[in-house]
């Protein structure tokens, strides 16, 4: 298994060349302005002339996507990846869900790269005819339709909708049979409950809403993160405290922008090792978590500048890098 990817991982080891390091980070942080932070990434070769920052975000993804078909041609090479863009396809669940619930086309919401064509999940929600989804995702498809148009809370729809989604990335993790694409899935669904509970306990929802929607765990008990949520902050802090991830409490007792940096920066830790492996899918599953990181990092620094956020507060959010 390992010498089919030699090649693949020698050219990922090329591209990781061009990866933004600390260093680069540091200066974008440092910048007077957005526009200073543009330059600098022109000179990277992101964006252009003429490019707005959101097409330059969608075009770094699709570099990252291309260059990964790119190296593995051969059919069925893909689907080990599917961990990573199965948000993409829920993303897109959610935008057909609402577009089939509201008359009218809606341009721009569907994203790019995802496990299936965003046209296939638009057209089964417009028909409601769910056959020709993936597996996972046909009972949720039909089930948040129905409770969008029956009671009109979008919220409903979404939490059914995230939920699925943390399930099916934690189950592509563990098909994917590599140990790094298993963690990533379970440190997404796990991670993905925290933030749940931490926002449903700041709106006041109750029991019934955190059963709905947090996702089975197998590093996390729900059930009492669930109880938790409903008794307070506090409780929230001990049930994690309790857990794997109790090294999070302090980030959470700061914000939730600072707990959403600690479980990129625990990915980026964790695939680091990669760096320094010549064999095998992990240093390309590394790639593409380092390019995710990366490009969110820049667009925390960007929206930063543009808001004018204190330097301090954005040093708090920026990521670790992977090189």
């Amino acid at each position: 298994m390992a010498e089919n990817y030699i090649y693949a991982v020698a050219r990922v080891r090329t591209r990781e060349l061009s990866l933004l390091n600390e260093n680069v980070m540091a200066q974008l942080s440092a910048a007077a302005s957005e526009q200073d932070c543009l330059r600098i990434l022109n000179e990277k070769g992101w964006g252009g002339s003429g490019v707005s920052t959101e097409e330059m975000f969608a075009a770094e993804n699709r570099k990252t996507w291309a260059f990964i078909r790119e190296i593995l041609p051969k059919e069925g090479q893909m689907k080990v990846f599917d961990v990573f863009r199965l948000a993409n396809d829920y993303h897109n669940l959610k935008a057909a869900v609402k577009e089939a619930c509201i008359d009218g086309t809606h341009p721009g919401i569907y994203g790019e790269d995802g496990t299936v064509p965003a046209s296939l999940i638009a057209r089964a929600l417009a028909d409601s005819d769910y056959e020709h989804l993936p597996g996972h995702m046909q009972t949720v498809a039909q089930e948040a339709k129905e409770l969008l148009l029956k009671t009109q809370d979008g919220q409903l729809c979404d939490i059914t909708i995230d939920r699925a989604a943390l399930t099916a990335i934690r189950e592509a993790g563990i098909a994917s049979k590599e140990k790094l694409l298993e963690e990533y899935g379970e440190l997404t669904c796990a991670t993905g409950d925290i933030k749940i509970a931490v926002r449903a306990q700041r709106t006041g929802k109750n029991k019934a809403f955190l059963d709905r929607a947090l996702a089975p765990s197998r590093t996390i008990d729900i059930r009492e993160l669930g109880d938790a949520a409903v008794m307070g902050f506090d409780a929230i802090l001990a049930c994690l405290s309790r857990s794997i991830y109790s090294d999070a409490v302090e980030e959470l007792k700061k914000s939730l922008a600072s707990f959403e940096r600690w479980c990129d920066n625990r990915m980026i830790r964790q695939i680091r090792p990669e760096i320094h492996n010549p064999f095998g899918i992990g240093p390309l599953a590394a790639y593409i978590l380092a390019r995710d990181v990366e490009i969110k990092t820049v667009r925390i620094i960007l929206a930063g500048k543009r808001n004018g956020l204190p330097d301090e507060m954005l040093r708090e959010r920026v990521r670790e890098t992977y090189v």
